[in-house]
């Protein structure tokens, strides 16, 4: 009798534990990103990280069709990579949690500058994040004694590549942090399926004028290790 219950209790605690982890997908535009946060996870059950490709209709297509063809259900979905960072918001080798998911060109150009899709009335180009989760990645983050910020993190289909169009993303969307080629896609996929989503950007090279010998792609891969490594106690 005393063997027994000692065994229902280890089932019923292996039962609550089960039932209470979090269900998390992490999604990369590359098998680098992948493998640096495969690297930071540490084996650890419950999460799934899926190279998607490049831009943001890969990116939402491929989100979709994992998510729809899942057995499980997600609590949360991740876009993770490295990118560019506005600076000095967001230096090389930093990191960024999106508080704000914008496809930042996404709208129409016209004489008097551009207008965004909101602008245009067909709807909405910034997704909201998860307040709550985004909270605990942050502080995660930072315990780990990375360098942090929460910021906006911006979708573009061209990598911004001059001092202009720089000046022009900040002065359009206020608090902009980070830019990426993917976040948005994979955004509209998740919360087209009522999953919260985040993103998560390592930084590699400032956003502005193209200049490939000051990008720090290998410092930023191992910037998204560890944060990928510091997240692990959230799920």
């Amino acid at each position: 009798m005393i063997l027994n219950s000692h065994t229902d209790s280890i089932h019923a605690s292996h039962e609550e534990w089960r039932n209470n982890r979090k269900r998390v997908l992490i999604v990369t535009a590359v098998d680098a990103e992948r493998e640096a946060v495969v690297r930071g996870l540490q084996g650890l059950q419950g999460v799934d990280v899926i190279t998607a490709g490049v831009g943001a209709a890969a990116a939402a297509a491929s989100t979709a069709t994992f998510l729809t063809a899942a057995t499980d259900d997600y609590d949360l979905v991740i876009s993770a990579g490295i990118g560019g960072g506005f600076a000095p918001k967001a230096e090389i080798g930093s990191l960024v949690v999106a508080d704000l998911i914008v496809a930042a060109d996404l709208g129409a150009e016209t004489q008097d500058g551009f207008l965004s899709l909101d602008e245009l009335g067909f709807g909405s180009a910034r997704i909201p994040v998860s307040a709550t989760w985004n909270d605990r990645l942050y502080n995660a983050i930072q315990s780990d004694g990375l360098s942090v910020c929460s910021g906006a993190i911006l979708t573009v289909t061209t990598a911004t590549g001059t001092a202009e169009t720089t000046a022009a993303l900040i002065k359009r969307i206020s608090g902009a942090a980070a830019e990426g080629m993917e976040g948005h896609g994979v955004a509209v996929a998740a919360s087209g399926l009522g999953i919260p989503v985040t993103e998560i950007r390592a930084i590699s090279n400032a956003v502005g004028p193209r200049d490939r010998s000051a990008w720090r792609i290998g410092e930023a891969l191992a910037s998204l290790e560890a944060a990928s490594k510091a997240i692990r106690e959230v799920f």
